[in-house]
């Protein structure tokens, strides 16, 4: 099978990354040449347009930040979708709303192939070992042909339902992410103001009822005072945007999500779009003077587990 991959980014980088260290035949297309050229050299072709990708392989993959870069590879006047054919999948893993997702399935499947969205979670560093978590969405019978491609790339494949499925679910553990990254802010913040020590207080979350993958990742480099987790403000702002229109929509009476939003678009504002989303603690110590810094905590995640082939998780019933 020969797969195209859109978008070697943050996470597109290293999904792509895992496929050509895996054997597979890769082609690469990113607005970025160099980063083109660096794919190139670990053993990837390239195309010079998404249509002429899409022309050349069997899988299409994107991993892009924003609908309107998807949607410019795909419906654009070099994009792939005007090519698709009859058995050829395409499978987003961009996150993404619902409503666009159901657009673009209903534009693949009038050109005879199957559409698949397969947004990913668990931080950059486990997309970089292949061991990251892969939600799903779309027939059971597209998922069956690319779940060998799917466990390449990531370690739990949740096969999620219907289109639509797998980005709400997506958006609402990007939204618990985001919560729990905000009172662990105000959590470490405040045990700095009174004088406790950092190291110890990161511990005794780690130890405790109050732990959580957001603790045992981004208070990490919290800590070291990088705040580099390979994610900013922005993003941020679009995954828990998706997530609040979800629950407005559905008329849950949410208040959490709401003031989850209005903290970042203000951070946003304050710090810039790009600044790392960790960095919302800057809320906190600025106005006591206070850096939130501990000893001998790494500048970036590294996946510490051994890649393994990935596998489907199937949910009780």
């Amino acid at each position: 099978m020969k797969i195209g991959f859109i978008g070697l980014g943050n996470v597109g980088g290293k999904l792509a990354g895992s496929l050509i260290r895996n054997g597979h035949d890769v082609v690469v297309r990113d607005l970025d040449v160099a980063l083109v050229a660096e794919y190139v050299a670990r053993g990837a072709t390239s195309a010079s347009s998404p249509a002429e990708m899409g022309a050349a392989v069997d899988l299409i993959i994107t991993c892009l930040p924003s609908p309107a870069a998807s949607r410019a590879v795909a419906e654009g006047e070099d994009g792939f979708l005007q090519v698709m054919r009859p058995g050829q999948v395409w499978l987003e893993m961009s996150t993404t709303d619902y409503n666009e997702i159901i657009r673009l399935g209903a534009l693949v499947e009038a050109r005879g192939a199957l559409f698949m969205e397969c947004p990913v979670s668990g931080g950059c560093h486990r997309a970089d070992t292949g061991n990251i978590a892969i939600f799903a969405g779309g027939p059971r019978a597209a998922f069956e042909a690319v779940l060998p491609v799917l466990t390449t790339m990531g370690r739990r494949i949740l096969h999620t339902g219907d289109l639509g499925t797998a980005s709400q679910l997506k958006v609402m553990t990007n939204y618990l992410c985001t919560v729990h990254l905000v009172a662990l802010a105000e959590a470490l913040t405040t045990c700095k103001a009174i004088g406790l020590d950092m190291n110890t207080t990161y511990e005794a979350i780690k130890i405790s009822s109050g732990n959580s993958f957001v603790h045992e990742t981004e208070s990490q480099v919290i800590l070291n005072g990088s705040r580099d987790i390979n994610f900013t403000m922005d993003l941020v702002s679009k995954d828990i945007g998706l997530f609040d229109t979800i629950a407005q929509e559905a008329g849950v009476p949410v208040e959490m999500s709401p003031l989850i939003v209005r903290l970042f678009k203000e951070a946003e504002a304050e710090y810039g779009s790009r600044e790392f989303s960790p960095n919302i603690i800057r809320r906190y110590e600025e106005p006591l003077g206070l850096k939130v810094l501990g000893t001998g905590f790494p500048d970036q995640m590294v996946d510490d587990e051994p890649e393994e082939r990935g596998y489907e998780v199937v949910p009780k019933r």
